[in-house]
């Protein structure tokens, strides 16, 4: 059983990935603060160029793509929402040993800039509401107080597999 987190307390990498599976090259966000236990967190991520996500060469038509020269994919930047959000999550669980948190689904997706090499990305995470262990929250990215990217995303909470 995890403890409860307090506000202000930074989750560092170490912290995080007892947290969530991602490793590198798959984990987006560098660290994230507690602003409201089981309400609000904050994480951040520092783009850098020798990254995977920076270096794909940009989509001719535009749109979505895994990555650009112009910067880090938009998708890319609501997975960091996602990962975020686990550190929200793991205080819905404090009564609950054992539960495991399953992304679903997003939705009301906006993507407004690709964040580039050298912009330090905010990831605001709210919970919206929970309910049947059903978490909805809503994300907000920005670069230099400006909206790279916003979304809602639903969040699952189950009784870890056995076996």
């Amino acid at each position: 059983m995890t403890t409860p987190s307090r506000p202000g307390d930074v989750l560092d990498a170490t912290a995080i990935h007892a947290l969530i599976a991602h490793r590198y090259p798959f984990l987006l966000v560098d660290a994230i603060t507690i602003d409201e236990p089981g309400l609000r967190v904050t994480g951040r991520k520092r783009v850098t160029g020798g990254e995977w996500m920076a270096g794909a060469p940009a989509h001719p038509a535009g749109g979505v793509q895994l990555g650009s020269a112009r910067g880090a994919s938009g998708l890319l930047v609501v997975e960091a929402l996602a990962q975020t959000s686990a550190a929200l999550m793991r205080d819905l669980v404090v009564a609950t040993p054992g539960a495991v948190g399953y992304f679903v689904g997003m939705e009301r997706v906006r993507l407004r800039i690709p964040p580039r090499a050298g912009d330090l990305l905010e990831l605001a995470v709210r919970l919206a509401s929970f309910r049947r262990g059903i978490a909805r929250l809503d994300g907000r990215a920005t670069v230099d107080g400006r909206l790279a990217a916003s979304a809602r995303f639903t969040t699952i909470l189950r009784a870890r597999p056995t076996g």
